[in-house]
């Protein structure tokens, strides 16, 4: 049941992705240029200029959770993330996300949380040339069920002024291990042959900047059946 569930709320808003943008009533241009909470969108790796990306592919090693990478492609359903508040709640559909504030980016098409935790890298890490260099890449995975998982799953995004905005860069840094969400030149071999290694690296660096790029952006007070614009 929580399959044919997941999936039909999945089916559900990428569906949404193929209506025209509507009117977004009396919302201002101003918060028609920001993030905001339920929003469903693909994040660009500006450096790499990837899209991070899940599917239903386990690691080999390390934690053995679903794989998280980087794909060139845009057209890659595997590629949207719903922007949601922690367990506690604090990001209430239609609000504008703020600089700082801890958030879940939920993998849409599994139900899957973005997650990380002490695991090593599995690519990147055995590149590195020091001790030091090893202890700050954490392999980054996609965890829980239907959205739920746990205090691992919350990154905080970092930005200048006081909301995210849609044109701006990004950065996401763990709120467990303080990692920003990055990506590697390193690639993988078969079955994924091709994408790119993202992984949680310790220093903020022009290797874990993001941009939003295409997807649903609820507005303010907007239901998520009829307020979305698209990209």
């Amino acid at each position: 049941m929580r399959g044919a569930s997941r999936c039909g709320v999945a089916g559900s808003l990428l569906g949404l992705l193929l209506v025209l943008s509507v009117r977004s009533g009396g919302a201002s241009k101003a918060s028609a240029r920001l993030v905001t909470c339920g929003s469903v969108l693909k994040l660009l790796n500006t450096h790499h200029k990837v899209r991070l990306h899940s599917h239903d592919i386990k690691y080999g090693s390390g934690s053995g959770q679903q794989s998280v990478t980087g794909v060139e492609a845009s057209d890659d359903a595997n590629s949207y993330w719903r922007i949601r508040g922690g367990s506690e709640g604090g990001c209430p559909r239609g609000l504008p996300v703020r600089c700082g504030q801890a958030v879940r980016l939920t993998h849409v098409l599994t139900g899957k949380n973005l997650h990380t935790h002490h695991f090593p890298s599995p690519l990147s890490n055995n590149q590195a040339s020091s001790q030091a260099e090893r202890a700050g890449t954490r392999e980054v995975s996609a965890f829980g069920e239907d959205g739920e998982g746990d205090d691992l799953d919350l990154w905080t995004v970092r930005c200048s002024g006081q909301h995210w905005e849609r044109e701006a860069s990004v950065r996401f840094q763990h709120v467990g291990t303080s990692v920003f969400l990055s990506v590697t030149g390193e690639q993988y071999g078969n079955p994924i042959r091709g994408q790119h290694e993202v992984h949680g690296m310790s220093s903020a660096n022009a290797h874990n900047t993001w941009k939003a790029m295409e997807g649903i952006f609820i507005k303010p007070g907007a239901d998520l059946s009829t307020g979305h614009d698209e990209l």
